[in-house]
């Protein structure tokens, strides 16, 4: 019989509770990755009811939700953004819009980020946030955005896009000193580029969209200063059979806004297309078109520009840092067709299949633009401080001239 007593044993104390340890350590870590598992498929399913409520009856299909939830769009942790903004740093702080501050961030890999945190205290950015979602995961174009995914941990809802080096197009457009970077070439590339990403949202995506709130802010410029049509809160999609769409919801920014939609509510790919018009005309002039160009009447920049073409002075119009005479004859073709786009009738206004090549081809004939009846500086009631309205009903909506400021 052996004897479990004395000093040749001691070993059993050690050996014996090590097997112990190692289950408790499977039976914890799995314990953990249960616990993970379930949390992720909670964020997976707040998510879900986020997308699928209200008018997103095909959201399932649009951003990949089948059967999988969350398959087809990336979902990140929120310890992940905390740790790529430095826990939201005002030294990452981009810009504060409608929807909430925008944060630069960095992920571990080293790939740069664009984090759009929604207000806790928006309600339409809510809306903006579910539409984001909806709307642009799937699609892909050179001149949009991307979307890389988002991240939602309870009143916390976040969206990641590809960060953007330069900036937006306002941040040039409408600075004496940085406006002299934008030579000709350059502003001809951004009109052309945002033309063909419009031209893919009403065309040729999967989905057809009218975006409703393009401006100078929202075309973002990449390394090479390539335009990117950016935040499309406020778009809606059609089906490929519907032309025209009615709400009593205006939404969109003073300014950019085509009369029969800030009127009656009424919009359409003519509603971008009047919004193309007025950024093609801030564009080449430097000038926001909410200023007041006209000692006599308060006349916003379409009003002036209007003005000078009837009178043969379209020349005037040409931003004074665009020196290179040889681009006159380009430049002026640019301004009339703007023109073209900014008519007061939907029906007068072209396609964005009609724009790109009149821009582009110098022999094509162009047609006269008619009368711009709205030609004046006006104010939309329902507009906040950056020019965008919010929910204005579209029967309480007035048009109003607005002093000069």
């Amino acid at each position: 019989m052996v004897s479990l007593s004395g000093s040749d044993n001691w070993w059993i104390f050690f050996v014996f509770p090590v097997p112990i340890l190692v289950v408790l350590l499977l039976v914890c870590c799995l314990c953990c990755v249960r616990n993970r598992r379930k949390k992720e498929e909670r964020e997976k399913a707040v998510l879900y009811g986020l997308i699928t409520s209200e008018r997103f009856n095909n959201a399932e299909e649009i951003i990949g939700f089948n059967g999988s939830r969350g398959r087809g769009l990336k979902q990140f942790s929120f310890a992940s953004i905390l740790a790529a903004t430095d826990n939201f740093s005002n030294d990452n702080k981009l810009g504060q819009g409608g929807f909430g501050p925008v944060f630069k961030g960095k992920l571990p890999a080293g790939q740069e980020i664009a984090v759009k945190r929604l207000s806790t205290s928006s309600r339409q950015g809510l809306v903006e946030f579910k539409n984001e979602l909806v709307l642009i995961a799937k699609l892909q174009h050179m001149n949009l955005v991307k979307l890389l995914g988002c991240c939602v941990r309870g009143d916390e809802k976040m969206l990641i896009y590809e960060y953007m080096p330069n900036k937006s197009l306002d941040f040039f457009l409408f600075d004496p000193a940085r406006r002299e970077l934008l030579d000709w070439k350059k502003r001809y590339n951004i009109i052309d580029g945002t033309a063909q990403g419009l031209l893919y949202l009403h065309r040729y995506s999967r989905l057809k969209i009218i975006h409703r709130d393009l401006k100078a802010s929202n075309i973002l410029l990449d390394n090479d200063m390539n335009p990117k049509i950016s935040d499309f809160g406020m778009a809606r999609i059609f089906a490929q059979n519907e032309s025209e769409a009615k709400t009593n919801r205006v939404v969109g920014t003073y300014g950019y806004m085509s009369p029969e939609y800030a009127m009656e509510g009424n919009f359409s790919e003519k509603s971008d297309v009047y919004s193309f018009g007025v950024l093609l005309l801030e564009i080449i002039s430097g000038k926001r078109n909410t200023g007041s160009y006209s000692s006599e009447r308060p006349m916003n920049l379409v009003g002036y520009a209007w003005e000078l073409w009837k009178e043969g002075r379209s020349m005037e119009l040409i931003d004074s840092t665009l020196s290179d005479h040889s681009t006159r004859p380009q430049i002026l073709r640019c301004i009339h067709v703007g023109l073209l786009c900014v008519q007061d009738s939907a029906l007068d206004r072209p396609t964005m299949a009609d724009v790109l090549p009149i821009i582009a081809h110098q022999t094509l004939p162009l047609p006269v633009p008619k009368q711009v009846t709205i030609p004046f500086q006006h104010r939309v009631e329902g507009a906040n401080s950056s020019g965008r309205v919010r929910e204005s009903s579209a029967a309480t909506v007035s048009i109003t001239e607005l002093e000069p400021r």
